[in-house]
Order: structure tokens, then sequence, then C-alpha cells
């Protein structure tokens, strides 16, 4: 199991770094491995299936309308900036799209300022 979360850990770091993400690091967040940005988690692994990202509150809906079998919401999360994912369905260029919007989303304006897509 610990090598499943090692495995999503780095598909996670490996697209952060192929988008060009500045400034990420690689941390924790409530025990969970996590992706970091000024200190702020915008993406970290669950579990074995889910890892959960953070989302503008007007476009987590949309997704979870557009795509349900890749986004999700438990009560815990629900008027949160947080949506679960489950990892195995969510595509390569998808997930660097979400990335991108989490990032831009916990990063510091200055730094956010910095990145081109």
């Amino acid at each position: 199991m610990a090598e499943d979360l090692e495995m999503i850990f780095a598909r996670l770091l490996r697209l952060a770094g192929e988008a060009g993400l500045p400034g990420v690091e690689e941390s924790t967040s409530y025990g969970n491995k996590a992706l970091k940005v000024g200190g702020k988690s915008f993406v970290a692994v669950k579990d074995r299936e889910t890892i959960v990202i953070s989302i503008a509150l007007d476009a987590k809906e949309a997704l979870l309308e557009m795509a349900p079998a890749i986004y999700f919401q438990t009560p815990h999360y629900v008027g949160w900036q947080y949506l679960p994912v489950r990892i195995d369905a969510i595509g390569d260029a998808e997930l660097t799209d979400r990335l991108i919007g989490a990032w831009l989303l916990r990063a510091p304006k200055k730094l956010a300022a910095t990145f081109r897509r």
C-alpha cells in the first residue's frame, strides 16, 4: 500500500514539474503526502484511490456534474475549496489542468503572476 501512495505522489510531483509550476514544495497535510506552494497545500494524497485537490467553489459544482466518475464529494468537503478525485479515473492531461488551477488558487499572488502556461 505504501508503494501505491508513493507512486501516486510521484505522479503528482512529475506533472507539477512538467507544468512548470514554480515554488512547489514536497510536504504533508494532515499526515498525508502533499504538494504545497507558499506553505499552503494544493493537492494531497488521501489514500490509494483518492487525492484531494484545491479548487474554487464555483468550479467545484461544474466538475461534479461533468465527470462524476472522476470527481466526488463527501459531507466533509461540502462548502470547502477541496475536491476528492479518483486518481485512477483521471488522465494526466486533465490532472495537470487541475494541478495548475489548484496551484494558482493557493500560490502567493506575486509568484502566481510569474507563471505562464
